[in-house]
């Protein structure tokens, strides 16, 4: 079935332009994520059309719990019960605004959205499947009748991609330098292990507050975010042509492409805090591509508030800015007032994103070097 997902995962036929596959956005060879700095990728039948978000990288959701709005930490002593409505964020989900709870409804969004591979309608897509060279082998995993119902046929399809997200280990190999670290395989290097007391430290860069760089209560490897969801206020990108209209305004989890949450205007304005596994290959930060180096995408942390020049919130309707993170470190700063990191800060933070890269290779010989 993983086999039957991989083939399905890189076949272009599916598409409106015959040019466009899942892999064409979430490149293997970029952590499958995008695989240049566009801000959005195009798409549509002649790719002439633009997506409104930047490409999410589809690693390390083997994990991804279903969306909900719950305790802040389910898990701790004294958190407050479902319900309760005290202390409840929303959480888990996949797309910048969790609109999909599984890898198989991820799957489906692309493939009819017409911004993207515009697959068409069900009905289409079915049709194409059943003339795909691998057609036999959906035959052969769900039964003869697996084309009686487009709609079948499709989810069996699209259930077989998830089963090759899930289990090709390249989708979450956990293989960087900061998991051999862990284990005890690997030593970070000054600037490294710098930059990670200041990743963790709450007084300092505060990364770890939202992207989690410990192991699990069960021992599993860190995700290196938190599932939750934020209000950042990044500025606004031109780069985007939906945002050539003044009057339009991407808003995550209020829309416009999710939709059920849409009245909940406290939401405004939030997305999904991703992992920060192999950040560092990344040319495209943040939902809207607005940053194209990891180094810029920092520096707007440290910058955001204390920095005039640095356009603030203009992403997003006054009437929602109130949204936006103002109180956790290292937010909060006046305008003006010292960064909460030195440029030499910011490189050893840097230098510790990096060891989140896989394909470490903890007893490999240096260049030039002897065994």
């Amino acid at each position: 079935m993983a086999q039957l997902g991989r083939r399905i995962f890189y076949d272009r036929a599916l598409s409106s332009s015959g040019r466009l596959s899942c892999a064409d956005c979430h490149s293997p060879a970029h952590a499958y994520g995008p695989p240049g700095d566009l801000a959005v990728m195009a798409g549509g039948p002649a790719l002439t059309r633009h997506g409104l978000r930047a490409v999410p990288s589809l690693m390390y959701l083997e994990r991804q719990p279903p969306f909900s709005i719950g305790p802040d930490d389910p898990e701790a002593e004294g958190a407050a019960p479902a319900g309760s409505g005290t202390n409840l964020v929303p959480q888990g989900g996949l797309f910048w605004d969790g609109r999909a709870d599984t890898l198989q409804g991820q799957a489906l969004g692309p493939l009819l959205n017409p911004l993207e591979m515009d697959g068409g309608s069900v009905a289409t897509v079915a049709r194409k499947l059943r003339r795909a060279a691998y057609a036999p082998l959906l035959v052969q995993l769900f039964g003869g009748s697996v084309f009686a119902r487009p709609d079948a046929a499709v989810a069996e399809a699209l259930s077989a991609v998830a089963r090759f997200e899930f289990e090709d280990p390249s989708f979450h190999p956990y293989t960087s330098k900061y998991d051999f670290w862990l284990e005890g395989k690997a030593r970070l290097s000054a600037a490294e292990e710098r930059g990670r007391r200041l990743f963790d430290d709450p007084h300092g860069a505060n990364c770890a507050a939202c992207h989690l760089d410990r192991p699990s209560a069960d021992g599993l490897p860190p995700l290196f975010t938190d599932h939750q969801y934020e209000a950042l206020g990044v500025p606004r990108n031109p780069a985007i042509p939906a945002n050539h209209d003044p009057r339009y305004f991407d808003l995550g989890l209020c829309g416009p492409q999710r939709t059920d949450l849409r009245d909940q205007t406290r939401y405004c304005g939030m997305f999904a805090t991703p992992t920060l596994r192999n950040v560092a290959t990344r040319s495209v930060f943040f939902h809207n591509g607005v940053y194209h180096t990891l180094a810029d995408a920092l520096d707007f942390y440290v910058r955001r508030d204390r920095d005039p020049a640095l356009r603030r919130f203009d992403d997003l309707p006054a009437a929602d800015r109130a949204n936006v993170d103002t109180v956790d470190a290292p937010f909060g700063r006046l305008p003006g007032a010292a960064p909460v990191l030195t440029p030499a800060q910011e490189r050893d933070v840097l230098a510790f994103l990096g060891t989140l890269t896989d394909g470490y290779r903890p007893n490999a010989v240096p260049p030039g070097g002897s065994p």
